[in-house]
């Protein structure tokens, strides 16, 4: 069931929810971030949705794997009224997220999912990189091995950003350094 939502008379700003958009709600304090959610159901006056959280809203906290517009979907449920509904966004798998050229303002994306009864974080496969075994986050500079084509952090590999950009070959050791070697030789 789809629900035209009007906030106000000769607003221009309507739009249409279904189940399964994603949308921006108004926090109680103005000092908040917009809160996000997944459209569960609608219904004339209200809405039945499923909260994103924020990695700072979780008992683990943000971490530095954490990108920042990345969310976590809850299993928590809740009602609200259609008037709470400021506008709608989009939620990206993180594959599509890292694919944009451009993340707009309401652009999000989302690769775990948040226990909220047992406030942790549900355990997902996510592919790690690095010398540090963290997954990527797609608001950090990484830089690849020519030799092993393995992706690390440049303070991993004690230099800058600035210096890794510089750089027109990376070898992340002497041995894909030497492998590099004996491959333009052969």
């Amino acid at each position: 069931m789809s629900q035209q939502i009007n906030h106000r008379e000769g607003d221009l700003n309507s739009f249409t929810i279904k189940a399964n958009d994603c949308v921006l709600l108004r926090p109680s304090n103005r000092n908040e971030n917009v809160y996000v959610a997944r459209v569960v159901q609608v219904n004339e006056k209200m809405v039945n949705i499923r909260w994103y959280y924020r990695p700072e809203e979780t008992k683990e906290g943000r971490k530095n794997f954490h990108g920042k517009k990345e969310l976590l979907l809850s299993n928590h449920t809740d009602t609200q009224s259609t008037q709470t509904i400021q506008g709608k966004c989009v939620v990206h798998s993180y594959d599509d997220y890292i694919k944009l050229e451009r993340a707009g303002v309401d652009d999000y994306f989302c690769r775990f999912e948040y226990d909220a009864p047992k406030n942790r974080v549900v355990e997902a496969k996510v592919r790690v990189y690095c010398e540090c075994n963290m997954p990527y986050n797609p608001d950090d500079f990484m830089v690849q091995c020519d030799g092993c084509m393995s992706w690390f952090h440049p303070r991993c590999k004690n230099m800058t950003i600035k210096r890794a950009k510089q750089l027109d070959k990376f070898f992340c050791s002497m041995e894909c350094s030497n492998g590099d070697a004996n491959a333009s030789i052969n």
